[in-house]
């Protein structure tokens, strides 16, 4: 990859600093106290997240009508905000799946509520990190072997095939491979010690559940990664796009966790929703070289797509199952 203009230099730092701003008023002034997050606090965050991420796409407007930032695709500003809301809604709504998990690793691992946030902010500033790897690697991979979008492609119809065959998400953290790993390097306790990751026991420092709990959901986000990174990579390669549209994802994503992990049971339809979209992006990936989907188009299937699924959980009674025949 090229080396950055200035202007673009400055443009990244200045998005990097705006996050780290972000987490530092959640954590050490907004969240400095442990608590139990309720749904309305958890529905103001939301909207909030979102509020924000969506007006950051006037702040991609005029980079890209400024011309203020590095433009490898050459994107109209309003191609920009198209592909950028578009890669937020993919994330956003792939990010229910990982809601799910969160909420078996808790349960798994026993965390209490209170501790609940902590632990995601963590895991959120983590995936940060490890996503910004993945997206850098992704794109120098598309352009230096241009065949590889059909890898991606393929991936992801083969994800979402097996997304639509499976009803429920069987997960058992404890009987998980990295659960397994740490257990083996690092001495662990069952004892939550209040906030704390570590703790001392019998004179040696031991992990408490957080701390495992923590890692178990930092890998699980970077499988998901899979999913979603070459996803949004259909959408576009531009850097600044991909990493911005994920990154403002990820930070609503604990608000959402609060939301939406209480409604969970009545969101039995989502997956296919999460199938289709993945399902499309697929194909687009596969035909990018020869039939070429308008952004609104894209734009559409995500939305129709989630509003059928919820719409479809709301509506279809749950089946009970038969009672035994005397």
């Amino acid at each position: 990859m090229c080396c950055l203009s200035l202007p673009t230099m400055i443009i990244w730092i200045s998005f990097l600093f705006l996050i780290f701003c972000f987490l530092a008023l959640d954590l050490g002034v907004l969240n400095k106290k442990d608590h139990v997050i309720k749904t309305r606090e958890a529905a103001l965050w939301t909207s909030l997240w979102v509020s924000i991420a969506l007006g950051f796409s006037f702040v991609v407007y005029w980079l890209f009508s400024s011309e203020f930032i590095t433009n490898p695709t050459q994107l109209s500003p309003y191609q920009a905000v198209m592909k950028y809301i578009t890669g937020y809604l993919i994330e956003l709504s792939l990010s229910i799946d990982n809601v799910f998990v969160i909420a078996i690793i808790f349960k798994a691992f026993g965390i209490p509520a209170i501790y609940q946030h902590r632990v995601l902010f963590w895991g959120i500033l983590g995936a940060i990190v490890f996503r910004a790897s993945m997206i850098l690697f992704g794109i120098t991979l598309i352009n230096q072997f241009e065949w590889i979008i059909y890898l991606f492609g393929a991936f992801l119809i083969y994800t979402a095939y097996k997304m639509f065959r499976s009803e429920n998400i069987e997960y058992d953290p404890k009987n998980s491979f990295v659960f397994k790993q740490v257990k083996k390097i690092y001495p662990l306790t069952t004892q939550i010690h209040g906030n704390k990751f570590f703790m001392k026991r019998m004179g040696l420092n031991a992990a408490t559940p957080l701390f495992v709990a923590l890692i178990v959901i930092e890998i699980t986000d970077i499988l998901f990664a899979f999913d979603s990174i070459p996803a949004i990579l259909a959408i576009t390669a531009d850097p600044f796009l991909v990493f911005s549209s994920n990154i403002m994802a990820i930070l609503g994503l604990r608000s959402m966790y609060f939301l939406v992990s209480r409604m969970l049971a009545k969101f039995r339809y989502i997956h296919y929703s999460l199938a289709v979209i993945l399902g499309f992006v697929g194909v687009k990936m596969l035909s990018a070289h020869y039939w070429h989907i308008e952004e609104w188009v894209s734009l559409s299937v995500i939305i129709v797509s989630l509003a059928a699924g919820i719409a479809a959980s709301l509506l279809i009674p749950e089946k009970k199952e038969d009672s035994p025949m005397a």
